[in-house]
């Protein structure tokens, strides 16, 4: 028997004994700061971990979590690591129907929401049929079960729990976006946590003592265990591209962050705010960027108003499968590939991180039995990412099908195909060019979204734009899908630039709630059938 994996909450146990008084948690809200230093993080969620245990939860247990962003929500992650109980993270902003599907299939056993989560509960008893008990995190209502305050009292006394994982066992099931096809809930384990800890901390050197504005929740897990002061600002998570960039600014301000994490939604809103308003960020020496390309312009927008010494924007590549695979610094972008991508190479993400391998193998829809060096593509041909490394998981919770589509077994690894589309170059960068699902097969050639997207979007009159194919594979249209009013001489310009068979407009592209960045190309492909 193999022998237990470490369990990654012990991260957060060894930061506050280094730093028992430190700001763990700064939460925006509209009545000013809540703040919770390591030591009161610690000693919460240890004592949420003994509580969930007293009343009745077991390790292996799945508990969908349905909690806003900010301290609970941190604070029941790291409990219920501690307790063994695996956490169930479903994005709400999916859409009802499709949310409800991924709790039918996952089947958990408790639930662990705020009131409006559960009301919700009893109006879908089909999906929520296998929920036995439940955790209120505010007022409890007509239901039962003990609330967080509750189980926090509970669990008052005892041992520091801290639950030994069986090596392969489930920690935690994260759920993809669902943005280009059904979402699937991911597997983690306590030892894929453990790698993306060391892997993200050799990537981005994050140091103990840094400020992170957490944009993206789950983000913020990192920051504590890393012994950074985890800054909460006061948006709502499920619509990043609705923030008050103001209040997003303020945040970065008041609590001086030294880096930032969000998605581009975000910072298409902060970066021109400090623009027109004079508003510097001195204190932000490094903001990632993550979810969808970022356009070059945003980068350089955003490196104008950060710390003018050793500041930069920099975009880590990655899916929820596999975190991070590669990285590339906005200075590079702008010295060199922004001028590549107007031309059609794609979006440049940068060198594959150290401790992961990524290789570029020839597209293909069907399941691949097992790895094989043949499928390999040489620079500069376009095909399917693969990588494989420590941060690679290896199932989607009761999909063996889609399991088997993405993931090449290779003796005891696996090879995760990330969907996407793209290339190395000559100097050992990968480059995206699309999503595999997305791309555009006419009767001669095949079409790569972001090839065409860089150079439609080289024409400073263009903003948002989106390659979709009309017709069935093999014998598709490529048609340009621009957000704005109809203009026919860009129409016509852009036509002759790209040598897509029409170009259509809309007043808004539709995006996914996630990050409110990745366009929704296939759900455009419909629309445009009948109209080019």
């Amino acid at each position: 028997m193999s022998a237990p994996e470490p369990n990654v909450a012990r991260h957060l146990r060894a930061a506050a004994a280094r730093l028992p008084g430190a700001c763990a948690i700064a939460q925006q809200t509209r009545n000013g700061w809540r703040e919770v230093s390591f030591a009161e993080l610690e000693a919460r969620s240890d004592a949420v971990a003994r509580g969930l245990l007293a009343a009745g939860l077991r390790p292996g247990e799945l508990a969908l979590v349905m909690v806003r962003a900010g301290i609970e929500l941190i604070t029941l992650t790291y409990a219920l690591f501690k307790s063994g109980v695996v956490p169930v993270l479903i994005d709400p902003g999916m859409g009802l129907r499709g949310f409800l599907r991924c709790v039918e299939r996952t089947r958990p056993t408790a639930l662990v929401g705020i009131p409006l989560a559960h009301a919700v509960s009893f109006l879908a008893p089909g999906a929520f049929g296998s929920v036995r008990t439940r955790v209120t995190v505010g007022r409890r209502l007509f239901w039962g079960g003990p609330t967080l305050a509750e189980l926090e009292r509970l669990g008052a006394a005892g041992a520091p729990p801290l639950h030994a994982p069986a090596a392969g066992s489930p920690a935690a099931i994260l759920f993809t976006s669902g943005s280009t096809g059904p979402a699937k809930g991911v597997v983690y384990t306590h030892a894929h946590f453990d790698a993306q800890v060391r892997l993200l901390g050799a990537t981005y050197g994050f140091r103990e003592g840094d400020v992170d504005l957490a944009a993206f929740p789950l983000f913020s897990l990192f920051d504590n265990a890393f012994g950074m002061t985890s800054v909460i600002p006061d948006l709502d998570p499920s619509r990043p591209g609705s923030c008050d960039p103001a209040r997003v600014a303020a945040a970065i301000r008041e609590r001086g962050c030294t880096l930032a994490f969000g998605s581009p939604a975000i910072w298409r809103r902060v970066a021109p705010w400090c623009a027109r308003n004079g508003v510097r960020l001195p204190t932000l020496k490094r903001v990632l960027i993550a979810g969808a390309s970022v356009p070059p312009a945003l980068i350089e927008s955003l490196r104008a108003v950060i710390a003018d010494e050793g500041g930069d924007v920099e975009t880590p590549y990655g899916a929820t499968e596999s975190l991070p695979v590669a990285n590339v610094r906005g200075a590079e972008i702008l010295g060199e590939t922004a001028a590549l991508t107007r031309n059609g190479a794609g979006t440049c993400v940068g060198r594959v991180v150290d401790g992961m391998q990524a290789r570029v193998i020839r597209i293909d829809d069907a399941p691949i039995a097992a790895w094989d060096e043949s499928l390999v593509l040489p620079p500069g041909q376009v095909g399917e990412i693969a990588v494989k490394g420590p941060v690679v998981t290896r199932a989607y919770h009761q999909l063996p099908e889609p399991t088997a589509a993405a993931k090449i077994p290779d003796g005891d690894a696996v090879w995760h195909r990330m969907g996407d589309l793209g290339y190395f170059d000559e100097q050992g960068r990968l480059w995206f060019c699309g999503r595999k699902s997305e791309r555009v097969e006419t009767a001669g050639e095949t079409w790569f979204t972001d090839r065409v997207e860089g150079l439609a979007a080289a024409d400073p009159r263009v903003g948002r734009c989106a390659l979709v194919g009309v017709g069935p594979r093999g014998a598709q249209r490529p048609v340009l899908v621009v957000e704005g009013r109809r203009d026919e001489a860009l129409a016509a310009d852009l036509r002759a630039r790209t040598g897509v068979a029409a170009v259509l407009f809309r007043d808004a592209l539709p995006v996914d709630v996630r990050h409110n960045a990745k366009i929704h190309r296939l759900q455009l492909a419909a629309w445009a059938e009948g109209r080019a």
